[in-house]
Parts: C-alpha cells; sequence; structure tokens
C-alpha cells in the first residue's frame, strides 16, 4: 500500500473513507468519480485496483491511497480497501469507478448520522447513462428497507454511508458473493442499533451501461439476491417465498430489459 498526499492534506484524521474498487480500464470515469468524492466533501479516498494496473497521476494527485486488489472478486477488494483505512475513519462506503457523488452531500450525511444514532444512512440515486444524462432517479424512500425482504433491491448503495464499527461487527461484505452483496450487507446493517435512515434528497450518480457488473451481469445478480433474501427470512416465511420469488424474479429482469430500452433510446 502506498500513501499519496495529491492535494497536500494530510486526512489521517478525516472521519469518512470512501473506497473506489477499479481494473484500471476507465480511467476518464475514475477520474469523474474520485473527483466528486472530493467535491461531496472532506473524505479519505482509497483507489483499490489490481497490481498490473495503470492510475493515471491525475487521479493519483487526488486520492490519498492506491491499494493493492487480492484478486478475488469485487466483495473481497471493497473489504480490504476498508480495512486499509486510518483507524480515525468511523464512516465508511464505497463508490464504482464508473459512479459519482453529488456535490455536498458527505457533510448532510455524516450528520445525520449524528443526529439519528442510525447504522447506515442512504438516499435518493440518480441513474446515468455513459454520457451522464439521466435515466431514473431512484427516490424509493424509508419503504424501501423492509421490501429488501421480499421484493426489489431499492435501497441505493452509492451514496450511502455506514458506521465502521457496524459493518466490521458482522465482518464486512460476503466475499462469496459476486454480485448482490450490498443488499446482504443492508440486511446486516438493518439489524444493527439505530437501522437503516433515509435522507430525500440526491446523493449519488449510477452510470447505468452494459459495462457496470450489475447490468452486465443482470440474470446472475437477480438469482443471486432471491437467494439472499430467502435465507434472511424466517423459516415459515422461506417455505413460502416459493410461491412468489420465481414472479419477483421475473418482474425485476423486465425492470431491467426497460432500463436497457429507455438507455438506447437515450443514445
Amino acid at each position: 500500500m502506498a500513501i499519496f498526499e495529491g492535494d497536500g492534506r494530510n486526512r489521517e484524521s478525516t472521519h469518512v473513507g470512501i473506497v473506489v474498487p477499479t481494473l484500471g480500464t476507465r480511467p476518464d470515469y475514475l477520474q469523474e468519480c474520485v473527483t466528486s468524492i472530493r467535491e461531496a466533501g472532506e473524505a479519505f479516498i482509497a483507489v483499490v485496483r489490481p497490481r498490473s494496473a495503470t492510475i493515471e497521476p491525475e487521479v493519483i494527485n487526488i486520492v490519498d491511497t492506491v491499494v493493492d486488489d487480492p484478486g478475488i472478486g469485487l466483495s473481497a477488494a471493497i473489504n480490504t480497501g476498508i480495512r486499509a483505512l486510518p483507524e480515525a475513519v468511523d464512516f465508511v462506503s464505497w463508490l464504482g469507478d464508473d459512479d459519482r457523488l453529488v456535490p455536498d452531500t458527505l457533510r448532510h450525511v455524516v450528520s445525520e448520522l449524528e443526529r439519528t444514532g442510525a447504522a447506515a444512512v442512504f438516499g435518493q440515486c440518480r441513474y446515468i447513462d455513459g454520457d451522464g444524462r439521466l435515466l431514473w432517479l431512484n427516490k424509493s424512500g424509508r419503504w424501501a428497507v423492509p421490501l429488501m425482504l421480499c421484493g426489489p433491491q431499492l435501497v441505493p448503495q452509492p451514496g450511502s454511508l455506514f458506521r465502521r464499527r457496524e459493518f466490521d461487527a458482522f465482518g464486512g461484505l460476503d466475499e462469496t458473493r459476486r454480485w448482490a452483496f450490498d443488499l446482504e450487507m443492508f440486511l446486516q446493517l438493518r439489524r444493527r442499533p439505530g437501522g437503516l435512515r433515509y435522507v430525500s434528497r440526491p446523493l449519488a450518480e449510477f452510470r447505468w451501461h452494459e459495462g457496470s457488473l450489475s447490468v452486465g451481469g443482470r440474470a446472475g445478480s437477480v438469482n443471486e439476491a432471491s437467494e439472499i433474501r430467502r435465507r434472511h427470512l424466517k423459516p415459515p416465511l422461506r417455505q413460502m417465498s416459493v410461491l412468489w420469488e420465481p414472479a419477483l424474479r421475473r418482474v425485476i429482469l423486465w425492470a431491467g430489459e426497460r432500463m436497457n430500452r429507455r438507455l438506447s433510446v437515450a443514445q
């Protein structure tokens, strides 16, 4: 691990840490991503990349540390990045290298965490295409939390922030999961003291394009999420879930196809 002080500031005592996992294959998006974090507020930024990947100087000058990816999956890369954050970091999250935070949002989210004692805070999320054009605004609201157990996952991970101690309490992300590890995490966090809190404002922008893992691997993601939902249900409901899960998976896949059609029209 190497520390880079790109803008001359020492953020070792910063209380917010954001991990950006990347393969290093989308340098323009990556630069947009880390720049958006800086514009969102004070944060320690850790980029996790394969040792063979080249990180452009423009990015090195913005971030605080670059960490070697262990190479065993995205969830493991994120866990590695979070473990590499300074001890002073109390609130953590991650952001895809093609996604962006909305300016001046981190202070607001930290204030909500401190005011409510919540384990995690999430908000609205803009879905954008590859060129940054708005496709849809996810403003699901607080009802998205109970829906996670019996419906689609509408709690946006981009823009969310959670307490590091609560994340560590259940061992971090499940590294056996390839796609829906954020759903697994939120289901764990909702049971921690303070639970999940919603703020009614856009916090992030999720880029919907075929290069995205969650978009390109849609069928695998839907099936994995179904398995996770069923595992978190109480045994009687788990048995009954065979009645609605197949239909739910079809609805979620249909919604993804509609987003793809919207993307085609936008292009």
